[in-house]
């Protein structure tokens, strides 16, 4: 795809009468900076910056500008520094400190004055700044911790977090690593002598990711084991710094006593497939070689209907979070999934669930809990990753200002398309499921041929067997068949549609003067205003439905609810087209991705056989539904207890 630089466009409309030759980069419009931390800098520390309106390499090139005084060994004098900052997300920028950047600053020392974010703007030329921050920073090479407080007794779990209090600590990365440097000897079960064991570092974790004066660091098994006793000796704290420097604080006494393992809670209790159940309690151990956690399950399973059940008596490996917390996944790989059939059985377990740990050839039983656990009918759980090229092709709109409505009316969109079918949109990264799909919504067409949408899963997954898909990034499987292997959602090809396309997209036979009508108000590249944060101030109407739009020239907020309606419209149906692929549509039982035919309002005919006005949902037209059978086999696959919709629907065939 050619894109035509808009700072040439905005020229040579206005050389034509047609338009000012001012251009102003809406995106940086809103720069910001209210934070930057941390306040102790060391070599290899990545110092962020918080703020908004932050941009890409490709749209500006930003620096963290320091002005002001730096005390070193040599006195005070005056700095004005500009040290290089990377994108990270639109609130957020990084500085990676090395060597350089001491040498600029001139050493160890003190920074006390005024900081601010720059961006040259790629789109205009301009330098937009920030309003200055006033900042302390102290920059040394070598940070000594200092422990001030350890916990230093009672009642713990293995790998339960102890805290420590002081200063100094590393904060992890690269800079370097605190470590809790912990001696002493173990009494099994409290009785008997105390046996030494070896001197172990265990790291510690901060409190926040800027915090040096608290963290904790767990009570590995590594420490004393696994079983039951007391634990005596001394914690101090290390800093093992990536340039091989290790200082070390004074000790302070602890005394530990371990309890066996429990388990207290498991969380939900009703779960499907691909679902985390997440189990709380104490004494977990995993994530190293010769460290499990078993969950033994024994109790009863009645299928959803039956009068009673049947016994059960499962061993179920969990993934281990941290000493407190593991997590099991329901699966079908595992001695549940082969007990029953997760896709169609339902029913609920009742019995207890029992902690086995073992570590180093010792074994451990915990203490065990009552447990209710529903088997749920499968669901699909679809996440909308919105790319940051997404948010740029915005400004192309002239609708980055907008940016949450439209993320609002796409998820919107897509759960009315499958309404009454079990499956759940997110717009956040889901961390409840292990299984989910992701449809990434992306700005140009990375394969270069202006697609919509591209499903780049591969093959026809017939009955939904992977629930794990992803329409977006490069898949080189699709890559060997030849066809294109980006995947995902892609909304300047929508620029297809305009009569004046511009550099964004090649014309297409079905372009339409309402495309233009709606959005030719606000695009930078036709002269149009685009929206501001002004606009927002006023209030933006939900528009119900397309009956209204266009809206009257007069009425500018009424034509901003119009464009969040329809690009809305655009982007949601395209995520139901290609996640409707994903599943295994159209025809799943036989040849074919599309509908035969044209008929009007169906989400799966192909691309030329659903113009604008269905997309859009304009002049009467749409929205688009699946069609009868299509819309059984979604009911099929992805069962829910409601009632089916009675709407009438186009015929597949």
């Amino acid at each position: 795809m050619v894109r035509r630089p808009i700072l040439l466009l905005a020229l040579s409309w206005a050389l034509a009468g047609c338009a000012s030759s001012q251009v102003v980069d809406e995106g940086l419009e809103g720069l910001s900076l209210t934070d930057v931390q941390p306040g102790v800098v060391v070599e290899g520390t990545t110092i962020v910056i918080t703020g908004s309106s932050f941009v890409a390499q490709a749209w500006g090139s930003s620096t963290l500008r320091l002005v002001g005084s730096f005390s070193d060994a040599s006195g005070q004098h005056d700095i004005d520094v500009a040290l290089p900052a990377r994108f990270t997300d639109f609130e957020h920028m990084a500085v990676g400190v090395d060597a350089q950047v001491f040498g600029a600053l001139g050493g160890e020392g003190d920074f006390s004055g005024q900081v601010t974010v720059e961006v040259v703007s790629a789109v205009d030329g301009k330098t937009y700044a920030t309003d200055a921050l006033d900042r302390t920073l102290q920059f040394s090479t070598i940070l000594e911790p200092q422990l001030d407080q350890a916990q230093t007794g009672g009642l713990i779990f293995v790998n339960d977090a102890i805290e420590v209090q002081g200063a100094d600590m590393l904060l992890g990365g690269n800079e370097g690593t605190t470590y809790a440097v912990v001696d002493g000897c173990f009494q099994p079960g409290g009785q008997g002598s105390c046996n030494p064991v070896a001197s172990v570092e265990v790291p510690v974790v901060p409190d926040s990711p800027f915090d040096r004066t608290r963290g904790t660091f767990a009570f590995v098994p590594e420490i004393a084991g696994i079983e039951p006793g007391v634990f005596t000796g001394t914690v101090a704290l290390r800093n093992r710094h990536d340039s091989g420097a290790a200082p070390t604080s004074s000790a302070a006494d602890v005394s530990y006593e371990l309890i066996e393992p429990a388990i207290f809670d498991a969380s939900p209790t009703s779960a499907s497939l691909g679902q985390y159940v997440d189990v709380t309690g104490g004494g977990f151990v995993g994530g190293e070689p010769g460290a499990d956690t078993l969950l033994h399950l024994t109790g009863s399973f009645t299928p959803a209907g039956a009068p009673s059940g049947a016994p059960v008596d499962l061993e179920l490996v969990p993934e281990f979070v941290e000493g407190r917390h593991v997590r099991y996944v329901i699966s079908e790989d595992d001695a549940l999934g082969q007990s029953l059939d997760l896709r169609s059985d339902t029913g609920t377990f009742v019995g207890t669930l029992t902690p086995v740990i073992s570590y180093g050839g010792a074994q451990v039983t915990g203490s065990s809990t009552q447990m209710t656990l529903s088997i749920a009918p499968v669901k699909q759980v679809l996440y909308l990753n919105f790319l940051p090229t997404y948010v740029e092709s915005l400004r192309e709109f002239g609708l980055r200002a907008v940016d949450a409505r439209i993320r609002q009316r796409v998820a919107e969109v897509v759960a009315r398309d499958y309404a009454t079918i079990n499956l759940e949109v997110r717009t956040e990264k889901p961390d409840d499921f292990a299984l989910y799909a992701q449809v990434d919504i992306a700005g140009p067409d990375p394969n270069g041929l202006g697609l919509f949408g591209y499903d780049n899963t591969p093959g026809k997954d017939v009955g939904n067997e992977r629930l794990y898909d992803r329409i977006g990034g490069v898949n080189a499987t699709t890559q060997q068949d030849g066809v294109p292997g980006y995947g995902g959602v892609f909304i300047e090809s929508f620029f297809g549609f305009s009569k004046h396309p511009g550099g964004y997209a090649m014309s297409l036979s079905g372009a339409a003067d309402s495309f233009d009508a709606i959005f030719d108000p606000f695009r930078p590249d036709r002269g149009g205003n685009r929206v501001d944060a002004a606009d927002l101030t006023g209030g933006i109407p939900d528009i119900p439905d397309g009956t209204s739009c266009p809206a009257a020239k007069n009425d500018r907020a009424d034509r901003i609810g119009c464009a969040i309606f329809v690009i809305g419209n655009l982007i949601g149906t395209t995520v139901s087209h290609e996640t409707g692929h994903s599943l295994g549509l159209a025809n799943p039982y036989g040849e074919g991705f599309h509908n035969p035919g044209d008929l009007p309002n169906r989400i799966m005919d192909s691309g030329g056989a659903r113009p604008f006005t269905e997309r859009a949902e304009l002049d009467g037209d749409g929205p688009a539904v699946f069609c009868d059978s299509a819309y059984a086999y979604l009911r099929e696959i992805l069962p829910t207890g409601q009632a089916a919709d009675p709407s009438p629907r186009p015929s597949c065939l």
